[in-house]
């Protein structure tokens, strides 16, 4: 495919993209063949982000995996709208089993090791990430925070690139934890599909919801595939992992009729 002709990408939003595939974006301003630059810089408004699975050209985007175009205007609230000039964000969503860290990203680590002052986690990437024992709300050198290997970690990442080792951290800019940190010992995690993380995380997704109706429960969310969840009992806890599994392959309607099923019971 990298000899196909390029084509613009808001007439590509919603179709399968193939890697090689040359996007070209649609003009920008009142001046022929002009390009909407994607730039990190200048106002919210105009600024186009290039998403996974795309990667910046000179006049567009290259397509660099297989799977479905997506973009996302600044005021949009799901990926599957049409593109335009006014800037958004523009990625390719596909069936991805393994993680590549992104910056910016809230994973689930497993704790490995302990290096100093340096914490070593196990993310599912090719690499392991480090996590530095003041990157805790309220850590300091004599308030260090309880960290035992094999213990779970809910944080972001703030340094993630092919160069270099990634790196986390469990609070935000403001220095608060904002939900981050070690997740509670007691729970159950598991792992599913990239695809189904990005679902549940989304705006519309009303699985969550339903599951509420079953029992109520805890659950984290990871970027990298994990899951972990907590209810009253082990026999809650695992009915509410295999149904979130099963969500994948399931419609609406298969998911409703399995819940009422469970209500009945």
């Amino acid at each position: 495919m990298a000899g196909a002709a390029a084509c613009l990408a808001e007439t590509r939003v919603g179709q399968v993209v193939m890697p090689g595939e040359a996007l070209i974006l649609a003009s920008h301003g009142e001046a022929e063949g002009e390009r909407l630059r994607l730039t990190t810089s200048g106002s919210q408004k105009g600024r186009l982000v290039c998403g996974p699975g795309l990667r910046r050209g000179a006049d567009g985007l290259l397509v660099t995996k297989c799977g479905l175009l997506r973009y996302r205007g600044h005021s949009a609230q799901t990926g599957s709208g049409s593109g335009s000039s006014s800037g958004g964000t523009y990625w390719v969503d596909s069936q991805q089993k393994r993680y590549v860290p992104v910056k910016g990203d809230h994973v689930i680590g497993i704790v490995t090791a302990k290096a100093g002052d340096i914490f070593k986690l196990d993310v599912g990437g090719s690499d392991h990430a480090s996590l530095s024992y003041l990157a805790f709300e309220g850590a300091t050198k004599r308030n260090r925070p309880n960290v035992q290997v094999g213990d779970l970690i809910y944080g972001q990442f703030i340094v993630a690139n092919k160069d270099m080792e990634p790196e986390m951290v469990c609070i935000d800019s403001s220095g608060r934890a904002n939900g981050m940190g070690i997740i509670g010992q007691d729970g159950f995690l598991f792992k599913v599909s990239l695809g189904l993380i990005r679902k549940l995380l989304a705006p519309d997704c009303e699985i969550i919801w339903d599951l509420g109706q079953l029992y109520p429960f805890e659950l984290v969310l990871g970027m990298n595939g994990r899951i972990w969840v907590k209810a009253k009992t082990i026999q809650q806890t695992l009915i509410i992992a295999n149904v979130l599994e099963a969500c994948e392959h399931m419609t609406a309607e298969q998911r409703k009729c399995v819940i009422v099923k469970l209500l009945e019971n």
